[in-house]
């Protein structure tokens, strides 16, 4: 599948999403100790505000060379520089999602449409410098819509309404899920899981 179509098509049902949460919902439970907005700011600021930098920053050689070894690139720092990581994340989300406003679809639309443009701008084997290295676009590019997959069923769940990415995009994101797995200690697990045979523990995740 094109991974430029494929992103595409994830932001525009990702937006479409925003512009559907109800208003009472924006501030309850979203997802561990994040409530709605912080999980949209947490989207918004990882799958689209970031996009137009990350693009618009060339890198000089490739570090990173597929979607999996973006996620599997946590395995292989310290545990204290993960968890140092997540911090940080969450700080940022809160205050993603407190700048959105009081009209975060709105907001969000803007974001979708420079993310969508700048992606527009530049070549898929351009190297450019992610936050784990340099990777070509079309490497690095599958993640932000894995975010927005994630995240997008996320808040649909959180919110209580439908998500409605296409089938196909859900599939690659499905795949990429897999193929960070088949790269990690866990595969056998997960394998195991998914032919019947095993039952994948509480809060297991491959990222």
């Amino acid at each position: 599948m094109d991974f430029r179509w494929a992103y595409k098509s994830a932001v525009a049902v990702f937006t479409d999403l925003v512009h559907r949460v109800p208003g009472d919902r924006w501030d309850g439970p979203g997802l561990g100790e994040w409530n709605v907005r912080d999980l949209v700011g947490h989207a918004v600021s990882s799958a689209l505000r970031q996009v137009p930098v990350v693009l618009g920053t060339p890198g000089t050689t490739v570090e990173v060379a597929s979607p999996e070894g973006y996620w599997a690139y946590a395995r292989s720092v310290p545990a204290e520089v993960v968890a140092a990581a997540r911090v940080v994340a969450t700080e940022d989300a809160r205050k993603t999602g407190a700048e959105l406003g009081a009209e975060p679809a709105v907001a969000v639309t803007e974001f979708a449409r420079r993310a969508t443009e700048a992606l527009s701008a530049v070549g898929d084997a351009d190297v450019v410098a992610a936050p784990v290295g340099g990777m070509r676009v079309r490497e690095w590019i599958p993640t932000r819509t894995f975010e927005l997959v994630v995240h997008g069923l996320d808040v649909a769940a959180a919110a209580g309404v439908p998500a409605e990415f296409a089938a196909e995009v859900v599939a690659v994101t499905t795949m990429q899920a897999a193929r960070v797995a088949a790269t990690g200690p866990d595969s056998t697990l997960l394998l195991r899981a998914l032919t019947g045979r095993e039952t994948l523990p509480p809060g297991f995740s491959v990222v």
